[in-house]
């Protein structure tokens, strides 16, 4: 049996979308369509529903137009996904920061968790394959910009950006996953801990787990459950620009 696969955008199609290099003229397609009304709906849908919910069909009849109007502009699912996370991009802050690189990347981290938080569906949607727009480019630049002039090579500026970028999106799909089982469960993670708080109390004894017992115990206090996720974010991106410090102090030392 063969295995399912994702599908993925033809790279020609794609780009010319991303980049805008054409925009078809249809006059059936419906007054005042186009590619931004199109990507904009879809969002609106995602943001709401979630990306399984997105097809063309549905944001067709968002717009008030047919499914085939709206593949007059965008030739399918996987196309508007692209056009879609390359505008959400878009939506991002580019302030000047003051103070120094650990400053910036703080504050990139931030808006990067933001994004995510608006648009959830994104965890699913971006893979390791950029979608090659313009608003990424300008994304990459800018964030680029927080570790210039400060000793690494433009490889490390790579790795240290996707590194963030890395804690960020992993922190985001874990406070995403907690609003997820609250909706699918109708529970909190509180109540979830609450309901199972006599079992543990029965069978993870001080004397049998002593670390875990102790550790869970303060955990649990502080979060309200077994995990916190604003504290996570908050605590691994400290550990992170720890680290990238050392780097930053040792290329200096070299320097």
């Amino acid at each position: 049996m063969a295995s399912e696969r994702k599908a993925t955008a033809d790279p020609a199609r794609s780009l010319a979308i991303l980049w805008r290099t054409t925009e078809p003229a249809s006059r059936s397609a419906g007054p005042g369509l186009s590619v931004d009304r199109i990507v904009r709906a879809a969002i609106d849908i995602a943001d709401a529903e979630g990306l399984d919910a997105l097809t063309m069909r549905r944001v067709g009849e968002a717009l008030g137009v047919g499914t085939m109007s709206v593949y007059t502009y965008v030739p399918g699912k996987a196309e508007l996904v692209a056009v879609m996370i390359d505008s959400a991009y878009g939506e991002m802050p580019r302030p000047t920061v003051e103070g120094d690189w650990r400053a910036r990347l703080e504050r990139i981290a931030r808006d990067n968790l933001a994004l995510y938080q608006r648009h959830p569906w994104m965890l699913r949607a971006e893979t390791t394959r950029p979608v090659l727009g313009p608003h990424l480019v300008a994304k990459y630049d800018y964030e680029l910009g927080a570790v210039a002039d400060i000793g690494l090579s433009d490889v490390e500026m790579d790795a240290v950006l996707t590194l963030v970028l890395g804690h960020v999106k992993s922190a985001a799909r874990a406070a995403s996953e907690v609003v997820d089982l609250e909706r699918e469960t109708g529970m909190t993670d509180g109540q979830w801990w609450q309901s199972h708080a006599p079992w543990l109390e029965t069978f993870m004894t001080a004397d049998a787990y002593p670390t875990a017992s102790r550790v869970g115990t303060a955990a649990g206090q502080q979060h309200g459950a077994a995990y916190g996720p604003e504290y996570a974010f908050e605590f691994g991106l400290q550990r992170v620009l720890d680290g990238i410090s050392v780097v930053v102090a040792e290329r200096a030392t070299a320097g």
